[in-house]
C-alpha cells in the first residue's frame, strides 16, 4: 500500500473511531431518532444530486438503506442514549463480523472454517463477560440494543454482498435517502413533537457539529476513502484496519469522555480483539499458504 493510501487508511480509522464519541455529543442534544434523521438527511442531500444512482433494483436499494443505515443507526444511538459507553459501543459493533459470517452461511451458503469459529467463540465469550458486567458504568439494554446494532450491519453486508460489484460511495448516498423518513416516523411516535420542538429551539453549536461530523465526515467522507481502499487493493489487505477503530474509539472514550472499563470489562475487550484478530489474520494466512502451494 502506498504512504498516500496508508495515509488515507488511518484517516478513516481515526475519523470512524472518534465517531462514537461525537454521536455521544449529539445525544446531549437531540434524542435518538430525531439525530438519526438529520444525520442521513444531511449525508443525502445534496450529495444525490451529483452522484448517479447505483445500478441496482430499488428493492436492495432499499433492503440495504433499512438495514445498515436506518437499522444499524436505530439501535446504535437508542443504546448510547440509555446508557451505553462510547468506547464499548465501538468495540461490541465489531461483533458484526461474526454476524455476517453467520447470515452468509446460512442465506449465501458460504462455507465457516475451523478458525472463524474458534474466532466467533473467543470474542463471544469476550462479549458475554462485558455484557455479564451491566451495571458498570454499563446498561443491559445499551448492551443488548448495541448488539441488535451490529446484526443490522450484517443484515446490510448481506445485501452488498447479494447485489456484488457496484459504486459504494453510490450506494451509501443513496442508501442515505431511505432512513430519514423511518427515522421522522419513529421520532414522531417515540420523542413526540413536543420533545423534537424543544431539541430543535435549544440546539448547541455542538450538536449541529456534530450532525456534519457524522454526515460528512464518518458517511461520506469515510466510506469514499474506504471504497478507494477497496478498488485498490484486495479486501484481506484493507479489512484488518478495521481493527483499529475500537482502540481509537475506547482511547478517544477515555480521554474525552472519562469512561472508565472495570477489570471484566477489560478482559473482555481484550477478548473480542483476539477473537477478530484470528478470524482476520488466520484466514490470510491460510489464503497465502494456499496461494503458495498452487505456485510451486
Amino acid at each position: 500500500m502506498s504512504p498516500r493510501d496508508l495515509g488515507f487508511a488511518m484517516l478513516v480509522i481515526l475519523v470512524w473511531g472518534l465517531n462514537f464519541v461525537v454521536i455521544k455529543v449529539g445525544l446531549n442534544d437531540l434524542p435518538p431518532m430525531l439525530l438519526g434523521a438529520m444525520r442521513f438527511t444531511l449525508a443525502a442531500i445534496p450529495a444525490v444530486f451529483f452522484i448517479r444512482r447505483p445500478k441496482i433494483p430499488l428493492r436492495w436499494l432499499l433492503a440495504y438503506g433499512l438495514t445498515i443505515s436506518f437499522g444499524q443507526f436505530a439501535f446504535l444511538f437508542s443504546a448510547m442514549s440509555v446508557g451505553m459507553p462510547a468506547g464499548l459501543a465501538s468495540l461490541v459493533l465489531q461483533s458484526q463480523a461474526f454476524f455476517t459470517l453467520l447470515f452468509a452461511a446460512m442465506v449465501l451458503g458460504e462455507q465457516v472454517r475451523i478458525h472463524n469459529l474458534v474466532g466467533l467463540c473467543v470474542a463471544a465469550g469476550g462479549l458475554l463477560l462485558i455484557g455479564l458486567n451491566s451495571g458498570v458504568g454499563m446498561t443491559l439494554a445499551g448492551f443488548a440494543l448495541t448488539i441488535c446494532a451490529a446484526a443490522m450491519w450484517a443484515m446490510g453486508n448481506i445485501i452488498t454482498k447479494r447485489v456484488g460489484k457496484v459504486d459504494l460511495v453510490s450506494l451509501v448516498v443513496w442508501g442515505s435517502l431511505v432512513p430519514p423518513l423511518p427515522f421522522f416516523a419513529m421520532s414522531l411516535l417515540l420523542e413526540g413533537p413536543q420533545q423534537i420542538g424543544t431539541a430543535l429551539e435549544n440546539i448547541s453549536l455542538n450538536a449541529i457539529l456534530a450532525l456534519f461530523y457524522l454526515a460528512f465526515g464518518a458517511t461520506l467522507l469515510g466510506y469514499s476513502l474506504w471504497s478507494r481502499l477497496l478498488s485498490r487493493y484486495p479486501a484481506a489487505q484493507v479489512a484488518p484496519f478495521s481493527m483499529l477503530v475500537p482502540i481509537i474509539g475506547l482511547s478517544s472514550a477515555a480521554w474525552l469522555l472519562d469512561e472508565q472499563l472495570s477489570q471484566l470489562q477489560m478482559l473482555g475487550t481484550l477478548l473480542v480483539m483476539a477473537g477478530l484478530a484470528i478470524n482476520v489474520f488466520a484466514g490470510r494466512r491460510r489464503r497465502l499458504a494456499i496461494a503458495a502451494g498452487q505456485s510451486s
